[in-house]
């Protein structure tokens, strides 16, 4: 195939009345998702809009999933914004866009010049009632090919200036392809999906639904604060199968609510986004020791997940699991200083190629050379590879071990540290949940914040008797709970932020 929208166009005949996404309350069935996506592509053709960026400014709702296909049909690739972001973000990511079009439920219209002075603001329940032209639509079928960008995405900028990460047909095919054999995907799946629509991370769940007529209960955002009823969530609508960010499983396990109330379905639990602590991870395997556990590994600049491993064997505190070997179609280059492959046991960065490999940054080719670039070893023709910045290793039975970012290894006290090594004594603390290190360069000191019941002087005894001096931080926080970014990851800029300006 050569066409995202197939997977729904395979699906809808067989499973035209089934539910594919809900959120509990408000759902919608294959043809109605079909019928609908087809209508906003028919209306948002006829204005002459091609090729362009359409942001979809729309809460989490299955009607958004319907705007992102229907974008798609028009031959125009889609940007997921949602009012949960900060305002100055969606600020600065509608100034580099600078659409031609916006689409938005009625709600937000109403108050879309808080955002924007576009003029051209599409409504999505308008757009549902336009007519289906499928001769209009067969044409821009006839146009698309599989390099041809479906969706943009934006990730964090270290500069502060948000990226734009763009994505073609062909890139998400051949993760989908490849991640649905990996969780065991089919008709009988019922996901649970835990990440906003405006992150990469979403695919997991919106395209392998279509793909097979699975069907995703988009779980309210505020049940991840409340981890009883988020598992009685689980239980009520029996989902099996969660690919969800580390914190978010943590949550469960670290509060207490295994003691209250388990998890009676579940068969998948994918994890990603951080390392997930062995103590946590345990606790999992414990109360729900059916499932089959499943890290991944992947930057959104190449689409999604790159690499997984599936839990096969007992894990200890102080051991790491692995994530794996790389999906089909997909090859993980550890490259060392030296520009060569890492030698067997050392570290080296990851860089990473395939057709997963996404197309760059919208209109920033300054950072996308940066990052998307001629593979090292390889002198004789033009490979883009992506250059990951993490550094990851070979254990001994051929499995591919994360490290660290590599702007995570510091220089401290004459010594060399990984800065998640740390981190990674510090969850194996009685009474820690995660814990978070960074470094302020100005002061040359170690501060660590972690969540969690264990006293700061507890904590800080306890990593004496497991690290060497050196790398004892200078400074030791206990918080309710960590900063997240908007894709699930430990916010670290805002933590450091915080302890410098409070320093």
């Amino acid at each position: 195939m050569t066409n995202i929208l197939e997977y729904l166009e395979n699906t809808v005949k067989t499973y035209s009345e089934k539910i594919a996404y809900t959120d509990g309350t408000n759902s919608m069935t294959f043809s109605e998702l079909s019928h609908n996506a087809r209508a906003i592509g028919s209306a948002v053709a006829k204005t002459g809009c091609y090729k362009e960026p359409i942001i979809v400014f729309m809460d989490k709702s299955p009607e958004t999933v319907a705007a992102f296909m229907g974008v798609i049909y028009s031959g125009n690739f889609y940007v997921p914004i949602d009012e949960e972001m900060p305002k100055s973000r969606i600020d600065l990511i509608i100034k580099g866009l600078s659409p031609k079009q916006i689409i938005c439920s009625q709600d937000v219209a109403s108050r879309i010049d808080e955002f924007t002075d576009c003029k051209n603001i599409l409504t999505y329940e308008e757009l549902i009632k336009e007519p289906i032209d499928e001769d209009v639509l067969a044409d821009i079928r006839d146009k698309q090919i599989d390099t041809d960008p479906i969706y943009t995405v934006f990730t964090s900028g270290s500069t502060g200036i948000p990226k734009g990460v763009i994505a073609c047909h062909r890139s998400v095919i051949d993760y989908i392809e490849t991640l649905s054999e990996v969780l065991e995907v089919s008709d009988d799946t019922v996901f649970g999906n835990q990440t906003p629509l405006y992150v990469d991370a979403c695919l997991k769940e919106v395209y392998t639904t279509m793909k097979f007529g699975a069907t995703t209960y988009f779980i309210p955002k505020q049940l991840f604060m409340m981890p009883v009823k988020l598992v009685e969530y689980l239980n009520e609508y029996k989902i099996n199968t969660v690919c969800w960010v580390v914190p978010a499983l943590t949550i469960i396990s670290g509060l207490g609510a295994f003691a209250k109330v388990v998890p009676q379905y579940l068969k998948i639990i994918a994890f990603g986004s951080e390392v997930f602590p062995v103590k946590q991870f345990n606790l999992w395997k414990q109360y729900v020791p059916d499932a089959k556990y499943i890290n991944l590994y992947g930057p959104t600049e190449a689409t999604g997940m790159s690499c997984y491993y599936v839990v096969n064997r007992e894990f200890s505190e102080g051991d790491a699991i692995p994530i794996g070997r790389p999906f089909r179609n997909t090859q993980i280059l550890l490259i060392g200083d030296d520009m060569q492959l890492a030698s067997a046991g050392e570290p080296g960065e990851i860089y990473i190629r395939g057709t997963a490999v996404t197309l760059g940054y919208y209109n920033d080719s300054e950072r996308t050379n940066q990052a998307f670039v001629q593979n090292p070893l390889n002198d004789k023709y033009p490979e883009i590879v992506y250059k990951t910045g993490d550094l990851a290793k070979y254990n001994e039975y051929g499995e591919l071990i994360y490290i660290s970012r590599r702007d995570h290894q510091i220089k401290h006290m004459g010594h060399r540290i990984e800065l998640g090594e740390i981190e990674a004594a510090v969850d194996q603390i009685d009474g820690v949940n995660t814990g978070c290190c960074i470094y302020d360069e100005e002061k040359k000191k170690i501060h660590l914040v972690y969540s969690g019941t264990a006293e700061v002087a507890f904590v800080v005894e306890s990593l004496k008797n497991k690290l060497p001096r050196y790398m004892i931080p200078s400074g030791v926080k206990a918080m309710e709970t960590l900063p997240l970014t908007l894709n699930g990851k430990i916010d670290r800029v805002t933590i450091k932020n915080q302890i410098i300006k409070r320093k």
